[in-house]
């Protein structure tokens, strides 16, 4: 397994800037078996989305502490409401994928949906990308 790979796929499906992408164009521009290097990346950004859920699903009592983010939160609940939970297929888009799984893990979408939807839009990015190369 590509370790660094991995890393950084995890690392850029937190709330942390990074580029996985960047990474797996350099990968398999140099050879690497683009099977392995989708899967690798897909698991390592599935998981840091798995992360960022739970810090919404178990920091939600922090956030009752705080108004303004409780006002977030309840505008978020609108538009997870509005959209649903297949917006979760979107999870792999830069600046809103975060927070929509920040926010799946505050509305506590059930962990096997959440997981499904998120490792389907971000296994079909990485599968384009690769596709390119």
């Amino acid at each position: 397994m590509d370790w660094t790979l991995f890393g950084s796929a995890l690392l850029s499906s937190t709330l942390f800037p990074g580029g996985s992408e960047a990474l797996l164009l350099y990968r398999l521009h140099h050879g690497a078996d683009p099977l392995a290097s989708v899967l690798t990346a897909t698991a390592g950004n599935v998981l840091g989305s798995l992360i960022t859920y739970a810090m919404g699903r178990f920091g939600r009592q922090a956030m009752r502490r705080n108004e303004k983010a409780e006002r977030q939160v309840a505008r978020a609940e609108r538009w997870f409401a509005r959209f649903g939970r297949p917006s979760l297929l979107m999870a792999w888009l830069p600046v809103v994928g975060d927070p929509l799984c920040l926010v799946a893990g505050v509305l506590r979408v059930g962990v096997g949906s959440f997981l499904l939807l998120v490792t389907l839009g971000k296994l079909a990015r990485y599968a384009v990308l690769a596709s390119v190369v």
